[in-house]
């Protein structure tokens, strides 16, 4: 069966942007503005407070692993409070070797090693809707050493480079993910697919996206009834069953578009529409614009 985990990270389409040692000694701390790529960092020492705008404060230790799929604006400090220095994390130029806060010289307090990177999909706003804005995991010891490889892989100039970037960036995406507690998640794909009803029907939906699914067939899929179907998707994901699969479909749809050579009558059966002219509708109430304008105006880009 289909994994709907696995097919909206792909979906994503992630690629290794930057990655970096960051330290801090003394008294410190950073102020980063609203970023909205996502970021992440694996703790390798030490200990340091982070301040994620509408969170509490979240200490971070040696081992722990931290991923923001839309990094918000955040502070970053040591142990000892002090007054943040402004950083634009869009305006700041990619510096060679360790990244250091707080006193030069000595030993550092705390070390990290860190980075972030885009989302190619034209839909991640979408498919980012579906994630925790913040994992915080601690002791997974395979994300410290996937973190350690982008890392590794960021700096080489070796040939195949960015195909290995965007792979383990999928991977280290997929084991956070999954590594993370689904129960008691925000709404999104990880608590939906903690529900053991939800993620059958969750997982009949992505493999058959062209199916002409009904409320009632989903709900039978998922053995409830159809209100308590329709209740339990919409708190878990955020969306109500069938808002979640036109969104899906249309993210398929997207994705061939942007691909040249898929004809329309081709993307229509796939995402489960009789003709073009039915999918030509459908896909123009939802995006805003006619698919082949979608398609020349993606591939120009």
């Amino acid at each position: 069966m289909v994994d709907p985990l696995a097919e909206v990270i792909a979906q994503l389409r992630p690629r290794a942007v930057y990655a970096k040692v960051i330290s801090g000694a003394g008294s410190w701390a950073v102020r980063y503005s609203d970023f909205g790529q996502p970021s992440f960092c694996t703790m390798l020492e030490g200990e340091c407070i982070l301040a994620v705008d509408g969170q509490e404060p979240l200490p971070l230790a040696a081992g722990d692993f931290l991923l923001m799929p839309a990094t918000p604006g955040f502070t970053l400090s040591g142990l000892t409070p002090a007054a943040p220095l402004f950083l634009d994390p869009r305006q700041q130029p990619a510096p060679e070797g360790e990244i250091r806060h707080g006193k030069r010289q000595g030993p550092p307090d705390m070390r990290m090693l860190g980075g972030y990177f885009a989302f190619d999909s034209p839909d991640a706003a979408l498919m980012v809707s579906l994630l925790p804005a913040l994992l915080h995991m601690r002791g997974v010891e395979r994300l410290s050493l996937l973190v350690q490889l982008v890392r590794e892989e960021s700096i080489a100039q070796r040939p195949g480079r960015d195909l290995i970037l965007e792979r383990l960036v999928e991977v280290l995406l997929i084991e956070a993910l999954r590594s993370a507690p689904g129960e008691g998640a925000p709404p999104g794909l990880l608590r939906a697919l903690a529900d053991t009803r939800l993620a059958v029907a969750m997982r009949h939906m992505h493999a058959e996206p062209a199916r002409p699914w009904t409320m009632d067939e989903l709900a039978r899929k998922a053995a409830l009834s159809r209100s308590a179907f329709f209740e339990r998707f919409s708190r878990a994901v955020g969306l109500p069953p069938m808002e979640y699969l036109l969104a899906w479909r249309m993210a398929i749809a997207k994705d061939m578009l942007r691909r040249s050579g898929c004809a329309l009558s081709e993307v229509a059966e796939r995402v489960g529409y009789s003709s073009a002219s039915t999918f030509s509708t459908a896909f123009s109430r939802h995006v805003g614009q006619a698919p082949g304008r979608y398609a020349r105006q993606s591939q120009k880009g």
